[in-house]
């Protein structure tokens, strides 16, 4: 919002009419969310220290994640915080399809934090039981997925891609499937976060990819050229995204490998979240399986192992769920795994982009 301050003087001062352009509040947003996570990034780190806010470690798990016992978790805080304040400068506040984006973001935020506060300020181990965060996910996902039929802000067309003219049209039951992007998309993030760096970089080059199809979708003459669907509105949603990449970089500066800070829950199921409902706002859906092949790879290994494992009564397919862990156990360095799954994220980035043209 604060960027209309600029827009009111642009007959006095010319060149602030530069503002009114997506692609330049895009990158102002980018570099507000990493300047903003750098400077608060050691003050969020020490504040959690304080409160005694460290990370749990599974006793079953990989022995030399033991030593990062204690490590600062709700990092994600920071994330969500320098996300919202980039928001609040460079992004119109009126458009209706940001305000429920943002509505879901920050519910899943609540549903993390009360999660991460049961945990590690409460000191239950277990923090909030499955089913009751699997139901408060699928309420604020359905609210998100209500208002945006209701108020005609979404098509209930499946765009495919590679195919130019194949969209078929759900209509009611385009809700359901919207609730199932979105808590799904979200919880596969947050299956994700198990090494240092390792959920934030593949989330920032996905937050990356969607910031093409956000302008691209909220372009008429560029959706018409490329024969995609035109969302109204759904443009403004670039700044948000570029703000999640500048956000994720500073982020990233304090969690790579090793770790000073950990994001837990408050940052993967918003983050997860937030990609899903853009992901569906965009008529990307179905691309996300790609942009995000990382995070469906690594649900896909959990679904695997715990269906081998009750089948079989005791044997697993990989030596330890998420799939990290199994590569980990067999010895492969963390900083390798974690880097060898950005260069994947890149790569399917990158491949998610030929949709654009490929049809």
């Amino acid at each position: 919002m604060v960027y209309k301050l600029f827009l009111a003087f642009q007959d006095a001062v010319g060149w602030f009419n530069v503002f009114k352009y997506i692609t330049f509040r895009s990158m102002l947003a980018t570099l507000t969310s990493i300047v903003l996570a750098l400077i608060f990034g050691k003050i969020t780190i020490q504040y959690l220290k304080q409160l005694q806010i460290g990370q749990y470690i599974r006793d079953d798990g990989p022995k030399n994640h033991f030593s990062k016992k204690g490590t600062p978790t709700m990092g994600g805080i920071l994330i969500i915080g320098t996300i919202l304040a980039s928001c609040l400068m460079w992004i119109d506040f009126t458009n209706k399809i940001f305000l429920i984006t943002l509505f879901i973001f920050i519910g899943f935020a609540a549903i993390g934090f009360y999660d991460d506060y049961l945990k590690n300020i409460r000191k239950s181990s277990k923090g909030l039981s499955g089913k009751s965060k699997f139901t408060y996910q699928c309420i604020v996902a359905f609210i998100g997925a209500l208002l945006l039929y209701k108020l005609g802000l979404i098509s209930t067309s499946l765009n495919l891609p590679f195919f130019k003219n194949v969209r078929p049209d759900l209509g009611l039951f385009y809700i359901p499937v919207m609730v199932f992007v979105i808590v799904g998309t979200s919880n596969a993030v947050n299956l994700t976060d198990g090494l240092d760096g390792l959920a934030i970089g593949p989330v920032t080059v996905a937050f990356l990819a969607y910031c093409v199809f956000c302008y691209v979708a909220g372009h008429s003459k560029i959706a018409e050229y490329l024969q995609l669907p035109y969302v109204s509105g759904v443009g403004e949603l670039t700044i948000l995204c570029a703000a999640v990449v500048g956000s994720g970089l500073g982020f990233l500066w304090y969690n790579s490998y090793p770790a000073e800070v950990f994001m837990g829950d408050v940052g993967s199921l918003s983050l997860g979240a937030l990609l899903g409902t853009i992901a569906l706002v965009t008529k990307q859906e179905i691309t996300l399986i790609i942009v995000g092949g990382i995070f469906v790879f690594e649900t896909i290994s959990v679904i695997l192992q715990v269906t081998y494992f009750k089948a079989t009564k005791g044997k697993r397919i990989l030596r330890m769920a998420p799939i990290h862990h199994h590569f980990e156990l067999k010895g492969w360095p963390e900083p390798k795994v974690i880097v060898r799954f950005w260069i994947i994220a890149i790569i399917l980035g990158l491949l998610s982009m030929t949709t654009l043209k490929l049809r």
